[in-house]
């Protein structure tokens, strides 16, 4: 896809008004270099070219199949493309269904893959407008025949929007590198195409549209990937449900919203937007190459009003105004009239023409605390828009700040847009769009930043996972899904998490006597397998003062939820002491799993009125104290956490806490299907649940992590060897909270082993490549640490394909203590895991003057690839598993 020589266009026409015709156009009107075979069965000619009947008849296989057949014809096309050689096919042809996506549809595409995998044949679509390549003249779509080539990657599941994007593009005087159309996605997917953009250096950004994500790991594995390296922008359509589906847990109730895949896109560094003009304006700032130096704008212009719009518009959107240096003050004094506004906005009055925008700019460029300025104007019979806009243009500070243009008006600003976009300057029409597109930038910059955070080290907490279990098969044989409040309560002690102590009585008799061993005041509640929601049927008596109130509770508390929920089991009731804490407040935490994206957690404002308040953010485990601490500070509630008018701050860090332990627990627990601790009182002193809620199903048997989009931390890849001395040492897979350890690792390395390592001078590890190596996925990438005691000795690092085909080692060891094996160890303990994950090569580049790492990698079977005359490194590989 990425550099084919050679199409083959399948149902080639040139009959006015087909698809066919469209198609052929765009692919001989694009300027493709290579090679283009049409092929139809009738034969004939195309304009000079000849159309083969058949795909035998072409000399050769071609890199890309287009395929817009009807329908029956295709899975037999692919079949033979594929045995000729040919590598991707885009199948623009729509399945045979009635667009309901139903049964035919799926067993067309079914066909398609069992006819494409035997000869490892990709497949784009089917069902989509196709895919182009501008810088390679490749336009293989019925979308607009004229495209720019640019630095912007646009990816679609919607055809439509993809051809909107490019139309625009063209008249914005903005390209792209790639321009992608998903379709139904049978198998190459987002995943495959992040992957592969991520990778091109062609492309500086990418804009996606999303209807739906299969695979999510794999897709949050690229993702994550793709955004380290260049923004990623995404819309997500269909963001409103018709209906909620029934859950016996609020959590559950959110699984498949938008709201987890706005958790799963942060959690991945992607920056949503939600609308088309969003996307436009991301585009927009992405498209012209605007980079600012910092997160902080200067706004220039010629009308106060507009000025102070701008201002109060991107203090909303969360941007910082820039704060001018005296240095700059002085110089715009001496340079601008007057009347100007002696701050930032820098309004230079109505009467602005060129010479004092190019001035006021100037000045602005040479403040470092400036990181972009937004140069706004609005049409004046004074001056001339247009030229305002060429001398922005022409200004010496356009070279040194990245300038954003807003004009704002009809005609005459748009003269002046139009000159800014054929120099390459962003421009917007509006305050808001000018504003948002600089945003994005920005929301992507401290998104990277806030995944780069290092936790701190979590203490290891006591979990009973066996009794977890025992619990919950105890109910399944029982026919239950839901667990007893009591039950719940012992699941959450099990994991560490602090519960009210608990008495189950069967009457009041049972119940005054339990109240009495409490201590008053008590709460009462109905114990019911039938009942959910106690409180919906009068099932709570709270702060119970004495014996008789202990006993009217009970009897009345029997009686209404006979008559309100008809005929129930009522299984006894329940006695705990009444909790006071005057400053507490009420949370939700919850767990449930999302058809997509698999297990996620809740937190927010709980008690009975959880739903109305309708106060929560979610976020995908597993998660650690920074990660949990995001998705806290992103709910309301948490305002009320951090104090207010003499109330001390609560221990937020104790929510943390158990929002972690839920998250090990549904990594532990396959059987946890949903789970709700409802309330979860937290103030100053702490936390304690009140109530919880777990619903329980049989487990399914797969592997621990398989339902996880973010693979937890593999505990079971912790082990131990013994050295050539005798000692004991610790293996296990590397932590993000490990970054403190890498980083006094690599300063006991010497300078010519960390050139070694990283194939070049390097003093240390700055905290973002020390982040990158101790945040990984634990699925595409591990690093094994080899420790003795809390000495760290040497680390080996794996990072596959996507296809897990190949995968590349790295190997340090620390320079005190080479000479021991530990190499040897190491990279033994890489290459068997790479051979359980199925990984088939195992590859290397060594530097020629590495020759103990050259020697170590002989020995263990490795075979020299590369290392031609003047490279500075050597390839070398190792087959570790059939393929």
């Amino acid at each position: 896809m990425m550099t084919p020589r050679s199409v083959a266009v399948i149902g080639a026409s040139d009959r006015p008004g087909s698809l066919g015709e469209a198609v052929t156009r765009n692919i001989l009107a694009g300027g493709f270099k290579g090679d283009v075979h049409l092929v139809n069965v009738r034969g004939g000619r195309i304009g000079d070219r000849p159309v083969r009947t058949s795909i035998a008849e072409l000399d050769e296989a071609p890199d890309l199949a287009v395929v817009m057949t009807p329908p029956a014809s295709v899975p037999g096309l692919v079949h033979e493309i594929g045995a000729r050689g040919t590598r991707v096919a885009v199948i623009i042809t729509a399945g045979p269904g009635n667009g309901d996506g139903g049964e035919a549809n799926a067993a067309w595409r079914s066909r398609i893959l069992a006819a494409a995998q035997p000869h490892l044949l990709r497949v784009v679509g089917p069902n989509c407008i196709g895919y182009a390549v501008p810088r390679l003249g490749l336009n293989a779509s019925f979308g607009p025949s004229s495209l720019r080539p640019g630095r912007i990657a646009a990816v679609a599941q919607s055809g439509a929007v993809l051809a909107g994007l490019a139309d625009w593009g063209s008249a914005q005087n903005i390209g792209f590198s790639h321009l992608i159309s998903m379709g139904d996605m049978a198998d190459v997917d987002f995943g495959d195409v992040l992957d592969m953009l991520a990778r091109d250096n062609a492309t500086r950004a990418i804009l996606m549209y999303v209807e739906g994500v299969t695979q999510a790991r794999k897709f949050m594995s690229a993702a994550r990937g793709a955004a380290r390296v260049k923004p990623v922008i995404v819309l997500k359509a269909g963001r409103h449900a018709a209906a909620a589906r029934a859950a016996a847990s609020h959590t559950g109730a959110m699984a498949g919203s938008a709201a987890v895949y706005d958790a799963a896109f942060a959690r991945a560094g992607l920056v949503r937007v939600t609308g088309l003009g969003e996307l436009f304006d991301a585009a927009e700032t992405l498209g012209h190459g605007v980079a600012p130096r910092n997160e902080h704008l200067a706004i220039l212009t010629n009308g106060g009003g507009i000025g102070i719009i701008s201002t109060d518009l991107l203090l909303d959107e969360g941007g910082e105004l820039a704060t001018l240096h005296e240095d700059t003050l002085a110089r715009l004094n001496g340079v601008m009239p007057r009347a100007w506004s002696h701050g930032n906005p820098v309004d230079i009055v109505g009467d602005a023409d060129g010479p004092r925008y190019a001035a006021a700019l100037d000045a602005l460029a040479e403040d470092r605390g400036v990181g972009a300025v937004l140069a706004m104007n609005v049409p004046t019979s004074l001056t001339s828009s247009a030229d305002a806009a060429r001398a922005i243009v022409t200004a010496a500070g356009a070279k040194r700040v990245p300038v954003i243009g807003c004009w704002i008006g009809g005609p005459e600003a748009q003269a002046g847009r139009q000159v800014l976009h054929e120099a390459g300057i962003p421009a917007y029409d509006t305050p808001l769009r000018a504003v948002r597109g600089f945003m994005h930038i920005v929301e992507y910059r401290r998104g990277q930043r806030a995944l780069q955070r290092t936790p701190p080290s979590v203490p290891q907490t006591r979990s009973d996972t066996v009794l977890v279990r025992e619990i919950a098969a105890a109910a399944l044989a029982e026919n239950r899904s839901i667990l007893t409040e009591p039950e719940a309560k012992r699941v959450l002690a099990a994991y560490g998490i602090p519960v009210v102590p608990t008495e189950v009585v069967r009457d009041a008799g049972e119940a005054v006597a339990a109240a009495a061993r409490i201590g008053f005041p008590v709460v009462v509640k109905i114990l019911s397998r039938d009942i959910t929601h106690k409180s919906d049927v009068g099932g709570v008596a709270l702060d119970l003062a004495s014996p008789q109130a202990v006993q009217d509770a009970v009897r009345d508390m029997g009686a209404k939820a006979l008559a309100l929920a008809g005929t129930v089991r009522i299984d006894g009731f329940v006695v705990q002491p009444m909790i006071r804490r005057q400053d507490a407040v009420e949370l939700i935490l919850g767990a449930a799993e999302d058809p997509v994206f698999g297990p996620i957690l809740m937190v927010g404002q709980g008690g009975v009125a959880a739903e109305v308040v309708d106060d929560r953010a979610l976020a995908l485990p597993p998660l650690d104290p920074v990660l949990a601490e995001d998705a806290l500070s992103r709910t309301r509630v948490d305002r009320l956490l951090r104090g207010y008018r003499g109330r001390p701050p609560a221990a937020r860090g104790a929510v943390g806490e158990v929002m972690i332990r839920l998250s090990q627990l549904i990594a532990d627990v396959d059987e946890v299907a949903e789970l709700d601790v409802n309330p979860l009182l937290v103030d100053a002193s702490g936390v304690i649940a009140l109530d919880a809620r777990i619903v329980v199903r049989r487990p399914a048997g797969q592997e621990r992590a398989a339902r996880f989009a973010i693979r937890p931390y593999p505990v079971e890849l912790e082990s131990s060897t013994v050295d050539r001395d005798g000692r004991t040492l610790a293996i296990r897979p590397i932590r993000p909270d490990d970054e403190p350890l890498i980083h006094a690792f690599t300063r006991r390395l010497t300078q010519e082993d960390m050139r070694l390592r990283f194939f070049g001078p390097l003093r240390e590890l700055t905290h973002e490549m020390a982040a990158r190596l101790t945040q990984i996925d634990y699925d595409r990438e591990m690093a094994f640490l080899l420790l003795d005691g809390e000495e760290l000795l040497g680390v080996g690092r794996l990072a596959a394909d996507p296809g897990f085909e190949q995968a590349e080692f790295a190997l340090a060891v620390a320079s005190a203590e080479q000479g021991h094996g530990y190499g040897t160890l190491l990279l033994e303990h890489v290459l068997q895991y790479a051979r359980t994950r199925g990984i088939r090569r195992v590859v290397g580049h060594i530097l020629r003057e590495n020759h103990r790492m050259l020697d170590l990698t002989k020995r263990l079977g490795f075979v020299r690839e590369g290392g031609r005359a003047g490279e500075p490194d050597i390839r070398v590989a190792k087959i570790t598993a059939e393929s």
